[in-house]
């Protein structure tokens, strides 16, 4: 685990295979998506890392429903039950009314692909195959800003998935991305702006004009889901995606 302050009080965690974010706001706190069910003991340990404590967290914003930015909540929750806020469409995914997310088929299909095989034991040691969802998700509704520690902006980033948000931190000029736009991964063979690997995405398409939203998102630091902080502006981290 590896934990850096990104801008003041927006703190970055880079798992073993994913990243979560902690926004200060005082000694409150939002927690932005979770990790895998096997992160569950990293992400309490993130949370005394930065000075606080599990009864910090005022709520949790996530992203996107996938098992590794969902999974640990379901342990979290019993031990500190606080609103998970979604988009109004990924709430929906959150509670598996839908599933959009990569299966075993998808990963068979690639097993041939460098990396995949280990990537694959990695995340089922993480509780990849444990998929409880989050029943008590709700969405933030059709707002402008999710009064939450931190006053973070949602921006609306379809493709990976079909309500997947991106969250703006306007105070710390930090711009979480999600999947939308990662800098790295275990099946990546480098660091750097990129996309995740197709079997991830649900509309690739979709993703496409999702990276012309971040382009002109107004920001100096990026946080992704997977990989490390990239340091300068979205515009210039899609244009490098795009570049290849």
């Amino acid at each position: 685990m590896k934990i850096t302050e990104a801008a003041d009080g927006v703190f970055a965690v880079e798992g073993s295979a994913v990243n979560w974010t902690l926004i200060a706001e005082g000694d409150a706190l939002t927690l932005v998506d979770a990790g895998y069910p096997g992160d569950h003991d990293e992400v309490l340990a993130s949370i005394g890392e930065v000075g606080r404590r599990l009864s910090d967290v005022e709520a949790v914003l996530v992203t996107h429903a996938h098992i590794d930015h969902i999974g640990s909540l379901p342990r979290l929750l019993e031990q500190h039950p606080v609103p998970v806020l979604l988009s109004p469409t990924e709430a929906r995914h959150a509670r598996r009314e839908y599933l959009e997310q990569a299966g075993t088929a998808d990963v068979v299909r690639n097993l041939w692909r460098p990396r995949v095989l280990p990537w694959a034991l990695h995340i089922m040691r993480k509780g990849a195959m444990n998929d409880r969802g989050v029943p008590t998700a709700t969405d933030f509704g059709e707002v402008d800003v999710i009064d939450v520690p931190g006053r973070p902006v949602p921006v609306a980033t379809p493709g990976h998935t079909s309500g997947h948000t991106a969250y703006l931190v306007p105070g710390a000029r930090v711009l979480l991305t999600g999947d939308a736009l990662v800098t790295g991964h275990r099946l990546s063979s480098h660091t750097g702006s990129q996309r995740l690997m197709s079997m991830f995405h649900h509309d690739e398409g979709a993703m496409d004009g999702s990276l012309d939203v971040i382009a002109e998102v107004d920001a100096d630091v990026i946080i992704p889901g997977h990989g490390p902080v990239h340091r300068g502006s979205p515009r210039d981290a899609v244009a490098q995606l795009r570049r290849g």
